[in-house]
This record gives structure tokens, C-alpha cells and sequence, in this order.
């Protein structure tokens, strides 16, 4: 499990420490504007910050995260927008370009939601089902690009309707078996695919601000078909269920739930199957430590945004728990096969006049663990 060891921490460290020196410099002037929030609340704002982490699969990386944020038309009346990037590169000569966004137009009639991955990076394959070995089976090596885009047109108030368009790219694939003696079937996909796929979503979402939600709704349902006839190289079909509920809890607190799952029908290449773990959900677990046709997996969290202290009204923390599974098909979805994480963190309020906070998330699951920094919230 990669351990993120970004600088913004120290960075902000630094100047909740020297908070009252004088300003002096390019640097100082910007972490001061970040940190003492001086812009109005209606302009947009940009922050960029060096990264640092570790993990045995890339030795050292170094890089450099960004976070744009802004109404659009400078209308506060507007949902707040996003757009974020992280670009790396590691000591064993990976590399890699990453953009999200989730973006709204005047008085919400568009919403674009997506994301872009170009990247050489290594994953590790534990093998398919809910019952795999903790002794991943191969490091899997590969130059991927990832483009999934959401374009969706407002139908009525909160309801958006549109297309949706998945284009995932595996190729120069290599697995390099974690023992030289191991005997395991390499699984479908294994020599690389192009797939694209083109589907239909419709979306409730109330939401105003998508990096802190203190009261809202979102739900997604997604159908994609990705078919030889358009260039792919394995036809299959996955219906994407996304739900989330935000409840205020007192005056600063809040309550969330999210209810998610993916289920594949088809022939799966296996880098496009289900797959638990990661940064935002099931976290503790690496991504894709367990890999299936189908995904379920539920969370709830409980954040204090801020937390009542009497020196600092700019930290707040959060505690979580999540379950979820994989599985081949329906007949085979047993409970005694689902796995558990928790957690707890701490948020630091980066962005006063727009309510965005930074989290470190500590998480534990069965048999593993992991840190998380990240700007906004998991869900």
C-alpha cells in the first residue's frame, strides 16, 4: 500500500506557525493567500503544491497536484466547480497525467463530469473472486489511457440526462509473477485491449458544493456498452448505481452515506473489471486487491467540519466504516464473503470563503491499512 507523504501539511504547518510575520516574498505572499483565504468568495482560485510518497512497486515519486475551483459567471447562486490534475514521475522511470473535474454551467443546465488518465505504472493482480490470496500473484506492468466524460443536460430541476463515453486503453503488458515458481492462468486481457464504451446516464443531484456536500442528494444510473463494431476488442456491458445522502447533524456536522456498485455482463478484459479499494471508497484496501464481474459496497461517514475547538476554528476530523464485495454473478454473492474498513482523519479548512477542507485519512481493513491525503472530500 502506497504511503502519501504530500508537502501541503507542512507547508500549512509552516504558516499557521508564522501566521503574523511579515510578508515577505513570491511564496510567502501566495501560502498567505491561500491559507488567510483574501480573495472574494465569487473569484475563482488555483493551488498548486508539490507531492512526495513512496511504495515498494515505484520506489520514491515526486510530483506536483493543482486544484482549480470557481463559479461559473462568478455567480455564487452557482454550484461551485473543479477541475484538478496531479502529474509524477518515480525513480523506476514511471510517469504519470491525471485530470478530474466536475463542472457546471450557468444555472446548472450542463453538468460535465469526467476524467483523464495517462499513465506507465504497475498494479498489482491478486487473481479474480472475493477469495484470493493476501500474496498478489503478479506485478503487472503497462501504459495505460483512461478517458471516462459525462455530458448531461438538466431535464428539470436536479435531473440531468446525457451521454456518457468510456475509452480505456491497456497495452505493452507485462506480468511479472511475485514468485519465480508460481503456476496461475494469465486472465482475459492479459496481452492488452482498447475498448470503448458509449452509454446513457440520468442523474439526481442537489449538491451545491461536489468537494464538501453539507446537505444534498446524488444518484447516477449508467448503462455502457462497449461492442467490437466500435473499435473495441471485447464486447460487454456494465450498469453503473451511484448513490449518495448528505444530512446536516447540529450546526457544523454532518452525516453521509453512499450506496455504489458496477456489474459487467460479457466478455471482461480483467483490467476493466470491478474492482474494491482505493482513495475514496473501501479505503484501506489497495485498488483492485479484490477484482470481480460485479461490485458492491457501502459507506457512511461522519464528519465534524469544524471540529469546536477554542484556538483554531480551521480543523475538523471525520470517522468512517465501509463494506463491500465482489463477485462473479448473483448465485455466487455470499455475505460471509464481504470484507470490512474503517477509520478516522483529520481535515484542515484550506479554502474558507468556498468551505473546502484537506483530509488525512487513516484506514484499516482485513489484513491491511493505508494513508490517504487528498483535498476535498472521499464522497
Amino acid at each position: 500500500m502506497k504511503k502519501q507523504l504530500l508537502l501541503l501539511p507542512l507547508i500549512l504547518f509552516c504558516c499557521i506557525v508564522q501566521s503574523n510575520a511579515q510578508d515577505q516574498g513570491f511564496i510567502k505572499r501566495y501560502i498567505n493567500k491561500i491559507i488567510n483565504d483574501t480573495s472574494d468568495a465569487a473569484e475563482p482560485q488555483f493551488l498548486l503544491y508539490p507531492t512526495l510518497a513512496y511504495s515498494p512497486e515505484t520506489s520514491w515519486e515526486i510530483g506536483f497536484s493543482s486544484l482549480y475551483v470557481y463559479y461559473a459567471n462568478k455567480d455564487t447562486s452557482n454550484r461551485l466547480s473543479e477541475i484538478n490534475g496531479f502529474t509524477f514521475v518515480t525513480l523506476e522511470g514511471q510517469y504519470g497525467l491525471w485530470f478530474d473535474h466536475a463542472n457546471y454551467s450557468d444555472k446548472e443546465d450542463w453538468f460535465f463530469l469526467g476524467r483523464l488518465r495517462y499513465q506507465q505504472f504497475p498494479l498489482y493482480y491478486y487473481g479474480l473472486g472475493p477469495s484470493t490470496s493476501n500474496d498478489y500473484l503478479a506485478l503487472v506492468d503497462s501504459k495505460q489511457v483512461l478517458i471516462k466524460e459525462r455530458v448531461l443536460r438538466k431535464l428539470k430541476k436536479d435531473f440531468y440526462l446525457g451521454m456518457e463515453l468510456d475509452f480505456n486503453h491497456f497495452g505493452s503488458v507485462s506480468f511479472e509473477p511475485n514468485h519465480p515458481e508460481a503456476n496461475f492462468d494469465l486472465p482475459l486481457g492479459s496481452e492488452g485491449s482498447t475498448n470503448i464504451g458509449l452509454g446513457l446516464g440520468l442523474v439526481y443531484d442537489n449538491r451545491h458544493n461536489v468537494l464538501n456536500v453539507r446537505k444534498g442528494l446524488f444518484s447516477e444510473l449508467a448503462y455502457i456498452q462497449y461492442a467490437p463494431f466500435w473499435k473495441g476488442q471485447y464486447e460487454f456491458a456494465t450498469i453503473i448505481s451511484d448513490n449518495r445522502i448528505y444530512r446536516p447533524v447540529g450546526k457544523n456536522n454532518v452525516l453521509a452515506a453512499q450506496l455504489f456498485g458496477q456489474f459487467n455482463t460479457g466478455e471482461v478484459p480483467f483490467n476493466m473489471t470491478s474492482a474494491l479499494g482505493g482513495e475514496s471508497q473501501m479505503r484501506g484496501y489497495y485498488y483492485g486487491r479484490y477484482r470481480d464481474n460485479n461490485y458492491i459496497s457501502n459507506q457512511v461517514e461522519f464528519r465534524l467540519l469544524p471540529i469546536p475547538l477554542g484556538f483554531s476554528k480551521r480543523f475538523g476530523a471525520a470517522a468512517f466504516a465501509g463494506a463491500g464485495t465482489v463477485f462473479p454473478d448473483f448465485n455466487n454473492l455470499y455475505l460471509h464473503k464481504i470484507v470490512w474498513s474503517a477509520g478516522a482523519g483529520l481535515r484542515f479548512l484550506l479554502f474558507p470563503k468556498k468551505d473546502i477542507y484537506t483530509r488525512l485519512d487513516y484506514a484499516f481493513g482485513k489484513d491491511t491499512s493505508g494513508f490517504y491525503i487528498y483535498i476535498g472530500e472521499a464522497f
